[in-house]
């Protein structure tokens, strides 16, 4: 059921999602309901998920809580709004812990649109040229919501905030998420006191409130950071702590994630030679990037003999840095020449001139000029003149990916109706394990995961190979689901775990998720061709029963 509300003067959509989805059935999170039109990006857990793309486009200007891209590490922390408190500490001259009734009480609040994208937006078009470490985001990683909380300038200055020769350079936060990575740590990063104390343009929100009620779950609960024009990795949630420091934060996901490193660093040689502490790589500001959402995936057009008339192509359009997009062109003739799109900003600027919300365009194109095309390609332009480029420069973790967002078209040998014309429209790539997209390799779109790459074609086994093969039954598998005694099945294999579960970068807690279950899908959603090398070392058998290995 969706209804309306109206929050700063925006009309903010509810979409209700009231159940709890039966994937969600025996993880940590089996208390949360979910939208279950979300596509989820790595399997059943940790929760990472985007809403279709058309249905994203269907809502507007403000995005459905309920249908909102969710960028979860593991499962979110149960906290209570009376007790729940903020500790403040650091470079400060009075240290203080703050409670969320001290927040609603003590401090100016705000109201204000901001849009949130996951610096992994549109990473599939990547992994489609070449696997990196990250998970296959389509172009709906973004949604824009009514935030409502407290300037964190406010709170520093309440605190006593000390200057900047005196060692307050950073701000350092902290959530209540405790993550395996880097031997285990809480998720946390930093930015500068510059971003966090500016009085004239950029607000750093400390929110409780999305879109008019309280934070979910899945979104911080009971509060979070929103930093207007940065990637959403840097917007902690289920926040807990705030640190004053004269150095950047140094926990693991502060240097381990949101980096875009050069195209030739891959995994292992950034881990050798400390390429993730280098802090010319790091990523804050959003970059501009736009994309097509009419037509959509598959979309067929029918145009009968002597048609006239156009097809309204539309999408969305952002950039970071409170930078107003100026312009969004397309391109009908793989970039000869661009059509100037009609804009349209529902976003009132800021006081300082500061826009952080996306807009939309749109364009009517002939259709007699659709017939003589083959792909249209969509760019935007920002007040700095910054653009989009025509290709991607591939990097490791996937991010950032901004090049002109492409859709080709096909005409059908059979038109839909008999004496016409059907044109069918085809995006690069579609979310997560979901098949189709121009750039998904035709020849195994449809034996394997849209984010595995091809497997290599083997020989017959030998009979003297067979017999050497132990085979389980998956009613077998099922009985070891205990982390001293896990087996998984993946691709028709059966793999024991147990020697590796203190070991798993995702903690044990993710292995046993599918212990004794298939979790082919769940793996291939996460992980990279080296981690599907290294399940070799523990390949126990397949799934089958015993054969004669006479009979071939």
């Amino acid at each position: 059921m969706a209804t309306n509300l109206l929050v700063g003067g925006y009309t903010c959509p509810h979409v209700t999602a009231n159940n709890v989805d039966e994937r969600d059935q025996k993880t940590p999170d089996d208390w949360i309901p979910r939208h279950p039109d979300l596509i989820r990006l790595t399997g059943r857990h940790p929760f990472n998920c985007e809403p279709p793309l058309p249905k994203l486009a269907e809502h507007g200007f403000i995005t459905p809580v309920s249908l909102h891209y969710v960028r979860n590490h593991g499962p979110p922390p149960k906290l209570d709004w009376d007790t729940h408190k903020i500790k403040i500490d650091g470079a400060v001259n009075n240290p203080v812990e703050l409670s969320m009734n001290d927040l609603l009480t003590k401090f100016e609040q705000i109201t204000m649109p901001v849009t949130l994208v996951c610096a992994g937006n549109r990473r599939k078009e990547q992994n489609m040229h070449k696997q990196g470490i990250g998970f296959s985001w389509g172009a709906a990683g973004l949604g824009t919501s009514v935030w409502t909380g407290v300037r964190l300038r406010d709170v520093l200055d309440y605190c006593g905030i000390k200057s900047w020769s005196e060692g307050a350079k950073h701000v350092c936060m902290g959530g209540a998420d405790w993550l395996p990575g880097g031997g285990g740590s809480y998720y946390a990063t930093s930015i500068t006191r510059h971003v966090a104390m500016d009085w004239d343009a950029q607000n750093v929100i400390l929110a409780w409130e999305q879109n008019g009620q309280r934070l979910t779950p899945d979104h911080g609960y009971p509060i979070r950071v929103v930093i207007p024009g940065y990637i959403g990795g840097r917007m902690i949630k289920w926040l807990t702590y705030i640190t004053v420091t004269e150095q950047e934060d140094s926990t693991h996901y502060h240097y381990h994630d949101n980096r875009v490193l050069p195209p030739g660093i891959d995994a292992e040689r950034a881990i050798a030679e400390r390429w993730w502490y280098k802090p010319e790589y790091i990523i804050n500001d959003l970059n501009i990037n736009s994309a097509i959402t009419s037509p959509g995936h598959d979309e067929i057009v029918t145009l009968m003999s002597g048609a006239v008339g156009t097809y309204k192509c539309k999408g969305y359009a952002y950039s970071g840095g409170g930078r107003k997009v100026t312009r969004v062109e397309l391109s009908f003739d793989e970039g000869v020449t661009w059509d100037l799109c009609t804009l349209n900003h529902p976003e009132r600027p800021t006081p300082a001139g500061k826009h952080w919300c996306w807009c939309f365009w749109e364009f009517d194109v002939p259709y007699m000029r659709l017939l003589r095309s083959k792909q249209m390609m969509v760019r935007a332009w920002d007040t700095g003149l910054n653009t989009q480029p025509m290709n991607f420069t591939w990097n490791v973790m996937g991010m950032m990916n901004n090049c002109t967002f492409k859709v080709r078209i096909h005409d059908l040998k059979e038109p839909v109706v008999p004496g016409g014309l059907s044109l069918q429209f085809e995006h690069p790539t579609q979310a997560g394990q979901l098949p189709g997209g121009w750039m998904v390799p035709k020849q195994t779109e449809e034996a394997t995961p849209a984010a595995a790459p091809a497997k290599k074609v083997e020989d017959k086994p030998t009979a003297a190979a067979k017999a050497s093969t132990k085979y389980f039954t998956e009613e077998e598998v099922a009985k070891h689901t205990e982390k001293d005694d896990c087996w998984f099945i993946y691709n028709g294999k059966v793999y024991d775990a147990t020697s590796y579960m203190d070991d798993h970068p995702g903690g044990a807690e993710s292995i046993l998720l599918v212990a004794g279950e298939d979790a082919t899908e769940e793996f291939d959603s996460l992980h990279s061709e080296k981690a599907r090398n290294l399940l070799e070392e523990y390949c126990i058998g397949e799934v089958g029963t015993e054969i004669n290995p006479l009979i071939q």
